[in-house]
């Protein structure tokens, strides 16, 4: 049923009025005879039609029309106000202040039922508009939601695929992505970016598909030939996912490609330094180090919490953004909740 709101400072006008909304059908009329009055129901209510005498006291018609078009979602809502014959000049300063149609006194009936009639007709095709638009952007919304689980879903296996040829587990690259966000949350990053981060962590070693099982899985130290083979994954990483539409993916190919970068310059495979290295790849590059260090490998036994804190913070400046490495003590309980949620499972021996 469609609202009505009546303002009239006459009580044989409110009257006749609201007896003619009841006459239209499907209306039920709202009436006030003090403008302030009616303009405070307006603060709570969105009504279909307004009908505004412009004589009364306290708030003309005029300033009403003013004042209820300024609420938030009114701008639209059709206003008919009701003038004299001969104020021509008031029905002027109407139209340009927000009135849609007047009515002149004595109001006939039928002139007054035409109108009214078109006025709402008009509402109703605002609101079968509003309603139609609110139905496609949720479709919009469920369809977007779908292509993004598929999405999560399709990297999460890329970085799970790296990880079956490492013997690194799946755990690890979950716990490190929530590190990576508390990290990112610590340094006052938006929701958005926090988000991006967490989806775009796991594929940080994603290049290892492309290293050599001789070298991937060799159980012992690295011959300095053989770690310079292991360093290209970071590119390879990069490669693999730069030339994406996925703003997710653009964000694991910077992460590939910076994560290993130290903060004094001595990492690879560029050698940045300091702020040069993307924030993303100096976030990620605490959550990685830390959590390969707190775990178990065939090759090696996991450190303890207070041995890989203290190596954080010696790399304070040197291998890390000391920034970063504030943030990851900062949020120092959710670190522990996360560590305990993500538990590796059991690694064969090589």
């Amino acid at each position: 049923m469609d609202q009505v709101l009546i303002i009239d400072d006459s009580q044989i006008n409110l009257t006749l009025i609201r007896a003619l909304i009841i006459k239209q059908g499907g209306c039920e009329p709202i009436v006030f005879d003090r403008p302030l009055d009616a303009l405070e129901w307006c603060r709570q209510h969105v009504p279909d039609l307004v009908i505004v005498d412009y004589m009364m006291p306290d708030m003309d018609g005029l300033s009403f029309i003013a004042a209820f078009r300024a609420l938030h979602g009114r701008t639209e809502i059709p206003v008919l106000m009701i003038t004299a014959n001969d104020q021509k000049d008031v029905r002027y300063q109407a139209l340009r202040g927000g009135a849609n149609d007047f009515l002149t006194k004595p109001i006939d009936k039928f002139e007054f039922g035409a109108r009214v009639g078109n006025m709402l007709a008009l509402r109703a095709g605002q609101k079968y508009l509003a309603n139609r638009a609110a139905e496609l952007e949720e479709k919009v919304q469920e369809r977007t939601q779908a292509i993004r689980d598929r999405e999560r879903e399709l990297i999460f296996r890329i970085s799970r695929a790296a990880e079956f040829r490492d013997p690194e587990t799946g755990a690890h690259i979950q716990r490190m992505a929530y590190y990576s966000e508390i990290i990112a949350q610590g340094l006052d990053l938006d929701e958005v970016s926090r988000r991006l981060l967490l989806e775009a962590a796991p594929m940080h070693d994603v290049g290892k598909i492309g290293i050599p099982d001789l070298i991937l899985l060799k159980p012992g130290r690295l011959s300095p030939e053989e770690f310079e083979v292991m360093k290209r994954h970071a590119v390879l990483g990069y490669e693999l996912l730069k030339d994406s539409g996925s703003g997710i993916m653009q964000a694991g190919a910077e992460i590939a490609l910076s994560h290993h970068e130290k903060y004094d310059g001595s990492g690879y495979p560029k050698g940045l330094k300091g702020q040069q290295i993307p924030l993303f790849g100096r976030i990620v590059a605490v959550a990685d180090v830390f959590d390969a260090l707190t775990s178990s490998r065939p090759y090696k036994r996991a450190w303890t919490v207070e041995e890989a804190c203290k190596m954080l913070e010696d790399g304070r400046g040197t291998h890390f953004d000391p920034l970063c490495v504030e943030a990851f003590f900062a949020g120092w309980d959710q670190v522990l909740e996360i560590k305990q949620r993500f538990r590796d499972e059991e690694i064969p021996e090589l």
